[in-house]
């Protein structure tokens, strides 16, 4: 008796970041951009808003492939409850690291996993606490200038420079902050038929 062929495993998100980090699980897998509106909806939350999108993303992708098992993934910088997306330009770089020096941020990390064959739909929240130094606007500058992390929610990169910025994180899941969590990723594959080891 054969053992039937693993479902194809798809990353729903062209991001960088989120490819090296699931390069790391040393599973075959492609990439396929998902075509979601990002725009939040009205009161939602930032938890929400990262949760609704990773599984929008995941559930987009996997309507062109309903036998493979997706990755969909967002996060959103929550300051106080308010959303903070990816700057898009220098500007506004300045001004989200000048409202976060000296607080702690919240990243929330969705990730969600689909296949649409078998029905399976989960979705996990990490939420990662950053505490941010006091930072003059020089620091600002310089920072941005070296990094240009304008495609990061909350203007900074942990895994590069951006860990300069920071006095504290406090987390569960060390890559939520990156952009993808590990951790509770392996656990909804697993849990959707792919085994990681």
């Amino acid at each position: 008796m054969s053992s039937l062929p693993p479902r194809p495993l798809i990353l729903a998100s062209t991001s960088v970041y989120r490819r090296q980090l699931l390069e790391r699980l040393r599973l075959p897998f492609s990439v396929v951009a998902s075509q979601v509106d990002e725009t939040p909806l009205p009161g939602e939350t930032p938890p929400d808003i990262a949760c609704r999108l990773a599984l929008a993303k995941a559930r987009s992708v996997a309507q062109a492939h309903p036998t493979a098992v997706v990755i969909g993934s967002d996060q959103v910088a929550d300051l106080a409850g308010q959303a903070l997306g990816k700057p898009g330009n220098h500007v506004r770089a300045i001004a989200q690291l000048q409202t976060m020096r000296g607080n702690t941020v919240v990243f929330q990390t969705a990730v969600a996993v689909v296949c649409l064959e078998t029905g399976f739909a989960q979705t996990e929240l990490a939420q990662v606490k950053v505490r941010f130094r006091a930072l003059t606007d020089a620091q600002i500058e310089a920072y941005l200038l070296a990094e240009t992390p304008y495609d990061c929610a909350g203007s900074a990169k942990s895994e590069g420079l951006g860990i300069a910025l920071l006095e504290r994180i406090d987390n569960d899941d060390p890559t939520a902050l990156i952009g993808l969590p590990l951790i509770r990723t392996c656990q909804l594959i697993q849990a959707a038929g792919i085994q990681v080891l």
